[in-house]
């Protein structure tokens, strides 16, 4: 393994300006090319195997080689490649930091866009294309960041490991659900870890500025429900009719209304936003009117909106072969969601509402997650933000849906979200997750790398 030379983080370099932070020049340059670079690397996910993230993983090595480190190439299927490299530190006893992303993408519908989505166009100060904010942004962030390390001598306290993977916009098979089962000793030390999706700009009334970083994740509990009944002619009474099970099962799913759980992370995100409205409140008080509260928050609710409560949403349905007959079974599914803690009560209540002429089974399940926000570590995420951005506010969430983080906890590795833009008020960083016309500023590049490097370097 290469060594970078024993410089203490923050030595052997200038500051260009106040907002500069620890990086050259050269670094804010390569951000942007290495984002547009990446975007122009068609990785499209279309599910069930149908993807190719080799030339992007040969990319993202090339760069991190170029940076005196040893980029290893890992695969479980052709062409669905990871790579891992490891940044030894100075203190071999501290635990090491896991710094991932993920290579692919979903796929983009060239007719909908302005621009091609994998031409990594950058036009009046923007990056377009698919995977500017989910997520070669980032991945760009790590290797800018990387690189300018080296050039400037510096080393970290612990080690750090990069991870770039397949597979994440799918099952993870591919990816770091390969590396955490077959390649754990790569990871060996790693406590802790940042990838997607956190400290982006949020601006949820004039004048505020919110950088919500993720501190959580709800669990996938993907269902497949499957009733049985009796065959027959479409014209005759059929009371084992198992289309009729099947609906009337998929509707008592669809209409439930799931109670609040209050996790840690959300109490958090609550209490901190209504301190930002003037307003003094205990989530977890006997007899609090949650939904009522998030009305006085305004559109930052949407921050807490969908994790408060388990969620089941039927999604797809398949029965039959023709109008006249009644089909002996009939399938759904159903895209379920549990919040830290609840996953008993996700189970107990699929039982009811099912009932006993529907069958599930679980479909793809994760874990749910959660991270201390109290410690050190979300303290490090919160003043690296701010040091750049005084005006701006960190709050703690739950991401509503999942990331590569669930399958490295299986290491007992804690994932925070902390992929660091500075958006322009207007800009819906939201909708541009898997949407049409996804770009990213390159301001806010510059800004994310700035506050990634400052992060690391006190990690």
């Amino acid at each position: 393994m290469h060594r970078l030379e024993d410089v203490p983080c923050g030595a052997g370099h200038e500051e260009t300006g106040p907002d500069a932070g620890g990086l050259d020049a050269a670094a804010l340059d390569e951000v942007v090319e290495f984002t547009s670079g990446l975007i122009r690397i068609d990785t499209s996910n279309r599910g069930g195997g149908d993807c190719r993230e080799r030339p992007a993983a040969e990319y993202a090595a090339e760069r991190l080689a170029g940076a005196g480190l040893e980029p290893v190439l890992l695969e479980r299927t052709p062409g669905r490649t990871n790579v891992v490299a490891r940044i030894e530190g100075t203190d071999p006893s501290a635990p090491a930091l896991l710094v991932h992303g993920h290579l692919d993408v979903v796929p983009a519908e060239a007719a909908d866009w302005s621009v091609d989505p994998f031409s990594g166009e950058v036009r009046d100060g923007v990056v377009w294309g698919r995977g500017a904010v989910d997520m070669k942004n980032m991945d760009a962030m790590v290797l800018a960041v990387v690189r300018a390390w080296a050039r400037q001598g510096v080393r970290p306290r612990r080690d750090i490991v990069i991870a770039y993977t397949a597979d994440e916009e799918d099952s993870a098979v591919d990816g770091s659900g390969f590396l955490a089962e077959q390649h754990p000793h790569l990871f060996e030390g790693c406590t802790e870890g940042l990838s997607e999706s956190g400290a982006f700009t949020l601006h949820p009334r004039p004048g505020q500025t919110l950088y919500p970083i993720a501190a959580g994740e709800r669990g996938t509990a993907w269902l497949k429900l499957t009733a049985h009944g009796r065959a027959g002619h479409g014209s005759k009474p059929n009371r084992a009719n198992a289309v009729s099970r099947l609906a009337a099962a998929v509707a008592r799913i669809g209409a439930y209304e799931w109670p609040a759980r209050l996790t840690d992370t959300v109490t958090a995100c609550i209490t901190e936003l209504a301190a930002l409205q003037g307003l003094t409140v205990d989530p977890r008080a006997p007899g609090t009117d949650l939904d009522g509260l998030l009305g006085k928050l305004g559109p930052a609710a949407a921050l807490v909106e969908a994790t408060l409560r388990n969620s089941s949403n039927p999604t797809m349905l398949s029965a039959g072969y023709k109008l006249n007959v009644i089909p002996g079974h009939a399938t759904a599914y159903v895209d379920g969601r549990t919040v830290p803690g609840g996953e008993a009560e996700f189970t107990a209540t699929l039982d009811e509402l099912t009932g006993p002429d529907v069958h599930w089974e679980f479909e793809h399940r994760e874990m749910p997650l959660q991270a201390p926000v109290d410690g050190r570590t979300f303290g490090i995420l919160r003043e690296s933000v701010e040091h750049f951005d005084p005006d701006g506010h960190v709050v703690p969430f739950c991401m509503a849906g999942g990331t590569d983080a669930k399958q490295f906890s299986r290491l007992g590795v804690t994932g925070y979200g902390f992929s660091p833009l500075k958006l322009p008020p207007g800009f819906d960083y939201w909708s541009l997750f898997h949407g049409v016309d996804e770009r990213v500023p390159v301001d806010a590049l510059h800004f994310g790398v700035r506050v990634l490097d400052r992060a690391l370097r006190t990690l």
